[in-house]
């Protein structure tokens, strides 16, 4: 059986952007099916639709967590506070293995194409590109966390 880790690595190599590769690894536990999972994470993909901001791998673990340990009072403070730290512990994790969250950042020295449009994936868009892994490790410190607050 493949890790939640492995399926987003996979995911991402069939051409999911890395929101949606992170998202849709973790269907067997928030219960979306891939069709809308990949639809509902498709908007955050490069960074927020390639705008090179957050990364699309630590927004899709974000949506993951809302679904599993997210609130739904807006009245609620509390659970919206602890839900908010859950998503700060989560990106921190990710920060302090990679340097930073920001999609910009993490392909700094890589060459992208400008604009908006994204890339033709081929062979030479993995070779130089983190997001592969990334993906994969997004998928894994949820993993872990998820275990450890269970």
């Amino acid at each position: 059986m493949n890790t939640h880790g492995e399926l987003a690595y996979q995911l991402f190599l069939e051409g999911y952007n890395c929101a949606q590769a992170v998202f849709c690894a973790f269907e067997d536990v928030t219960g979306i099916e891939r069709q809308t999972g990949a639809a509902l994470a498709s908007s955050f993909g490069g960074g927020l639709g390639r705008m090179r901001e957050v990364c699309g791998a630590v927004s899709g673990g974000a949506m993951v967590l809302g679904i599993l340990k997210g609130y739904s009072n807006p009245k609620d403070s509390e659970a919206k506070k602890a839900h908010y730290q859950l998503v700060r512990d989560f990106a921190g994790k990710f920060k302090a293995e990679n340097g930073s969250f920001i999609c910009r950042e993490l392909l700094s020295g890589v060459s992208v194409t400008p604009g908006g449009n994204p890339e033709e994936r081929t062979a030479q868009y993995y070779r130089k590109r983190p997001c592969p892994q990334l993906v994969r490790q997004a998928a894994e410190i949820l993993d872990e966390m998820l275990t450890e607050s269970a």
